[in-house]
């Protein structure tokens, strides 16, 4: 979990002032008794509320808090931030942990690709056996999986890399306007409900 936590804090500190006022807002939105600590009863209710339930799972909750004082302080949700931003909310198929650092995944899984699951699993369910999946199944580690995609990548055409790379900038661009809209929409919500009151 350290390593996640490390690309958290660079993560946030490479962001834009807009985008650390957002994480400020979240961490508000979670805190609703205002004393700046999220208790796992806030932490569960606003996931469920923002239907992110996987995400409310308390093995992840567990892992996000670091002094094991049972809350969550602004540097600990910081890291929930990066981890919901970056796609990073992966939980073992098997025994359904949240997956900290390495952790194994079928290759046929990955690279076929029709699939919304690669099937992870962590390393003491895939070193004790205790999972079940196709017949045939080939397993590696997400950091052989990472090296494996870039040989494969550059193994390819100019023309089919150019083509991988458009079609990623072009997901990439869609993926920001979307967060943009959904942020304006946030804080446009925000704005209109302090009006309310």
């Amino acid at each position: 979990m350290e390593s996640i936590r490390r690309a958290a804090a660079a993560y946030y500190e490479n962001l834009p002032v807009a985008n650390k006022r957002y994480a400020r807002y979240i961490f508000s939105s979670m805190d609703k008794n205002g004393d700046g600590k999220i208790k796992l009863k806030e932490y569960s209710e606003y996931l469920s509320k923002d239907n992110k339930t996987a995400l409310a799972h308390p093995s992840l909750f567990r892992a996000l808090d670091k002094n094991n004082n049972g809350s969550l302080d602004f540097e600990e949700v910081i890291v929930l931030y990066y981890i919901t931003q970056s796609g990073r909310a992966l939980f073992c198929k098997s025994c359904d942990t949240f997956l900290t650092d390495v952790y194994f995944s079928c290759s046929q899984c990955f690279f076929k690709g029709d699939g919304v699951s690669t099937y992870e699993i962590c390393c003491d369910c895939y070193g004790g056996k205790k999972f079940k999946h196709h017949d045939g199944a080939i397993f590696c580690d997400n950091y052989t999986m990472l090296s494996r995609s870039r040989r494969l990548a550059l193994q390819a055409s100019k023309e089919e890399q150019r083509s991988v790379v458009k079609e990623t900038d072009m997901i990439a661009k869609a993926a920001d306007a979307m967060k943009e809209t959904l942020q304006a929409y946030k804080e446009n919500t925000k704005e209109w409900l302090r009006k309310l009151k």
